[in-house]
């Protein structure tokens, strides 16, 4: 039996488009690791510093506040609210722990 020249092109046409579909669509990014990124972040209306340790440790932040003074906060493993997005403008850690 004779094979026509275009069918092996063809499958291999299509084993290739087939393929890279399946690997575009088949790994989509982790939503934990945008949703939650490590130091100062805001959503549309709340501002958070999340520490991301595996020790334990606890930090002090300098939390940088709108039409207020600035402050530190010592924070904990996680996630830690600073207020209303309107409110903070950002915070980093000092180099410090507490």
């Amino acid at each position: 039996m004779r094979v026509p020249r275009f069918l092996p092109a063809a499958i291999g046409a299509a084993a290739l488009l087939l393929g890279t579909a399946t690997v575009t669509t088949a790994a989509p990014a982790p939503q934990g690791v945008a949703m939650n990124p490590c130091g100062f972040y805001k959503t549309g209306s709340d501002a958070f510093y999340h520490h991301c340790t595996s020790d334990g440790s606890r930090v002090v932040i300098k939390v940088e506040a709108n039409l207020a003074p600035d402050y530190e906060r010592c924070v904990y493993p996680g996630e830690t609210w600073l207020g209303s997005a309107k409110k903070i403008s950002g915070a980093y850690y000092t180099g410090r722990t507490c």
